[in-house]
């Protein structure tokens, strides 16, 4: 097969959809198996996608001696077993976010990654967006200066997805761990992954997830159900770095708020300049601040771009052994940083990391 890598999925959620797609349009993948406990959700998707084999059972996927490499798109409860099942298989993992739903699992899975010849890739999505790669290369060549502060939000007013992602059994939380992660995520790798060392954070299930609200559409989870809700709607956070750095983050599935808003904005100390909703850098050249956009393909961010990258990041890091942009000791920091903001928001403290 020369340098083609055989791919196996685990999961075929809506998620696991930018990953088949992204690993068809690969010229050195094949797609070896799909595997979902839908026995006839697995065969139907291995057909569409063309993939040799399907399995009502992850194991036997994981047993396949064909497959390389797998991607995990299943419930955030199964991450860290399904990842180190996979590494002790022999596989290189993708697993998508979050890497698990404690940090002793996280733990646990970097191990099991560190005691073998294996990789890792976590699913931080928004790091291989080309936008994020250029602001990245502009802070390594120091544009910006030290960065020092930085804001984030992902509000929507109304989007729940209900289903998993509401039991807060098989999601770890709600808006937080789900998409609020992807802007954390974010602005810690553009600030240069300093450590954090103390967390302060909020969440509040105030609005329940307002499936009686009318007139107005959102995504809903396959397994959709308005009466199973135990995450919170909204949380807010403020992370402090050892290097003096902070971030100030607000997240929500539902709020009484004007329009959905993402927004991603860092602070240094020669320039800053922000990733959401589109890209744009404020500097000073000879005594005059000038506001700068620059000249990109996609002005925001660009899910399916960015997946793209993201997929032909981990096959090149499969294909040479090296490690990859989201490897997972940052999946074990992000771990850290999440469960803090949630066991400071039960405790009413701020919360100091080790």
């Amino acid at each position: 097969m020369g340098n083609t890598v055989r791919i196996g999925v685990i999961g075929t959620g809506s998620i696991s959809q930018a990953h088949l797609d992204s690993y068809s349009n690969h010229p050195d993948v094949q797609l070896v198996a799909v595997a979902d406990k839908n026995a006839e959700r697995a065969a139907e998707t291995a057909r569409k996608y063309n993939a040799l084999r399907s399995y009502s059972d992850f194991g036997e996927l994981l047993a396949d001696p064909e497959i390389d490499a797998v991607s995990i798109c299943t419930w955030n409860n199964t991450h860290a077993a399904i990842a180190m099942d996979a590494i002790r298989a022999g596989k290189h993992v993708l697993v998508e976010k979050p890497l698990s739903l404690t940090v002793e699992e996280a733990l646990r899975i970097q191990e099991a990654v560190r005691a073998s010849d294996r990789i890792l890739q976590v699913g931080f999505v928004r790091r291989y967006d080309p936008n994020a790669q250029l602001l990245k290369r502009f802070a390594e060549l120091d544009e910006f200066g030290e960065i020092y502060y930085a804001k984030a939000s992902i509000l929507r007013r109304l989007g729940n997805p209900g289903g998993w992602f509401a039991d807060v059994t098989r999601s770890g939380g709600g808006p937080l761990i789900d998409i609020g992660v992807h802007v954390i995520d974010l602005v810690w790798y553009l600030m240069g992954k300093p450590k954090p060392v103390s967390v302060s954070g909020n969440a509040y299930n105030k609005l329940g997830n307002r499936s009686n609200v009318r007139g107005l559409d959102f995504y809903k989870a396959a397994d959709y159900d308005a009466s199973v809700n135990t995450v919170e709607d909204m949380a807010n956070a403020l992370i402090r770095f050892e290097n003096g750095a902070s971030l100030l983050v607000d997240v929500s599935y539902t709020l009484h708020a004007f329009a959905n808003e993402t927004s991603v904005k860092l602070f240094g100390t020669k320039g800053g300049f922000e990733v959401d909703p589109a890209i744009k850098i404020a500097t000073e050249k000879h005594d005059v601040m000038l506001n700068v956009v620059p000249q990109t393909d996609d002005a925001g961010f660009n899910f399916v771009r960015a997946f793209q990258e993201e997929i032909n990041h981990f096959v090149a890091c499969v294909q040479n052994g090296t490690e990859p942009v989201s490897p997972v000791e940052d999946g074990v920091a992000m771990m850290r940083m999440l469960r803090a903001v949630y066991e400071s928001a039960e405790k009413g403290v701020e919360i100091r990391l080790d």
